[in-house]
């Protein structure tokens, strides 16, 4: 799971907190640190390189200077400049905002289901430039059974993953895997054929080369989100298409759930 660093701008300590609070519900965020003025977060961002700066504009102590200027001044230092996310009380600064290019506009106090909604646009912004791009980007692995390694292969997507051991070469489309299943120091991967192939790496290896739409969901299983037919919450369970089988979530990997919950319902989506 990518992970994307941020700092918090803002001249009110208990905004900080607040912002800094809702924003630990979220695994894929890691905090950098905060400042109260101008100056100190321009240095901030300076030293981190954070991916995300949530910045207030309309501080309560003028002396702070805080405002969209600061969104200018970065553009001296970076050829691209971290996400922006402006965190304030008032919504008569939204277009304003735009003409900055902003990632997005939060009313504090932010909670959690406005961040999430964030995190999901910046998850599909940052899958869609993988989608379109470089020839670095990882697109294919090999994970070899014999050697106990992992080989990236920069090849055309879709990707393809290759279970290799003692000279047999398997290879699975990974839009075919519905989900892989801990078991001990190795994974089962589950196929929507039916069929189940294991790979002698532990889940968390899988989590960490693989990225959306495969979601770990449970301490003993990562799922492809494109495969869930049902999700009930009550019960703590998943359902797979075309299948009987039913795979719990933990609270742990709550926000995970509310994440697929909230995907879906930004597609083309009809509640009734």
């Amino acid at each position: 799971m990518k992970k994307y660093s941020y700092i918090i701008i803002d001249d009110v300590a208990e905004s900080i907190l607040k912002t800094q609070t809702t924003a630990s519900g979220f695994s894929e965020l890691s905090f950098a640190g905060s400042a109260s003025n101008f100056q100190d977060g321009l240095n901030l961002v300076l030293e981190h390189k954070p991916d995300l700066i949530f910045l207030e504009i309309e501080p309560e102590n003028l002396s702070s200077h805080l405002s969209l200027t600061f969104v200018s001044e970065l553009h001296r230092f970076f050829q691209e400049i971290p996400k922006i996310i402006i965190t304030t009380n008032k919504k008569d600064k939204a277009f304003d905002a735009i003409q900055y290019g902003v990632f997005d506009y939060l009313l504090k106090p932010i909670v959690h289901i406005d961040l999430l909604k964030t995190v999901l646009k910046l998850k599909k912004a940052n899958f869609e430039v993988k989608t379109v791009g470089s020839t670095e980007e990882q697109t294919s692995i090999v994970i070899d059974n014999v050697n106990n390694v992992t080989i990236p292969q920069n090849i055309q997507r879709p990707l393809t993953i290759c279970i290799k051991s003692y000279g047999d070469y398997r290879y699975l489309n990974a839009d075919d895997i519905c989900y892989f299943q801990a078991d001990n120091n190795s994974t089962d991967i589950y196929l929507n054929t039916g069929e189940m192939i294991t790979a002698f790496k532990t889940l968390k290896h899988f989590e960490s080369v693989l990225t959306y739409p495969f979601i770990r969901i449970h301490n003993s299983y990562v799922i492809n989100r494109n495969y869930i037919s049902r999700i009930h919450s009550g019960n703590s369970i998943c359902y797979i298409k075309n299948s009987t089988k039913k795979i719990p979530f933990s609270k742990t990997y709550k926000a995970n759930i509310e994440q697929i919950i909230s995907d879906f319902a930004a597609g083309n989506y009809l509640e009734v």
